[in-house]
This record gives C-alpha cells, sequence and structure tokens, in this order.
C-alpha cells in the first residue's frame, strides 16, 4: 500500500473518485500475493498491481462500476473459469480480489 498511497493522496486532493482492488486470496501459482493492492480512479487510471497484468484490465472495469455504484464486489479469477484466457490468467492459479471504493 506504501507504494500507491501517495498516488492515492493526489487523486484524492484533486477530487476523484477512487477504488481499491485487494488481493485476498491466492491458490496454486499466482503473480501477487494476498495484500497486493491496485487503485482506480474515476478517469480509469490506475495505480499499484494484482496480477502483474494478468488480469488488471477485468478489475479496472469492475473498479469502475464500484465507483459509480458504492457497491463492493469480490471477485473471482481462475484457469477453471471461462473467461480466465480472456483476461490473461494463464499462470496455472486462481486468485480473489476485493474491490471497494474507498470514500475518505
Amino acid at each position: 500500500m506504501k507504494e500507491i498511497l501517495a498516488d492515492i493522496e493526489a487523486w484524492q486532493a484533486r477530487g476523484d473518485k477512487i477504488a481499491l482492488a485487494t488481493v485476498t486470496q491466492t491458490w496454486g501459482s499466482s503473480p501477487r500475493a494476498p495484500g497486493s493492492k491496485m487503485a482506480v480512479n474515476h478517469k480509469g487510471e490506475m495505480i499499484g498491481s494484482v496480477s502483474g497484468g494478468c488480469v488488471e484490465g477485468a478489475v479496472v472495469e469492475e473498479a469502475m462500476r464500484v465507483i459509480k455504484s458504492g457497491r463492493p464486489k469480490l471477485l473471482h479469477f481462475g484457469v477453471a473459469d471461462e473467461n480466465a484466457w480472456e483476461v490473461g490468467l494463464a499462470c496455472g492459479g486462481t486468485i480473489e480480489v476485493f474491490v471497494e471504493r474507498l470514500d475518505w
């Protein structure tokens, strides 16, 4: 979180709406460990990483929905899922990512 905090604070200072995505669990091979974070603002800009690039696009899309609705969402990505290859999760593992709006 430390590595993205300064950018989150800058976005907050300029009035951006922000969602925070956090890896909550992993199974098997996964590119990022639990606790890894990525922030997304209402403009679609992102900082940090939850998967080393393999599912970031899908997480950004969901983060944009969370920013608008205010409802958090738990996302699950794995090679057994139909969309695993579509979103780029080819590492052989599964990850869960919790996305929530930051209301400061």
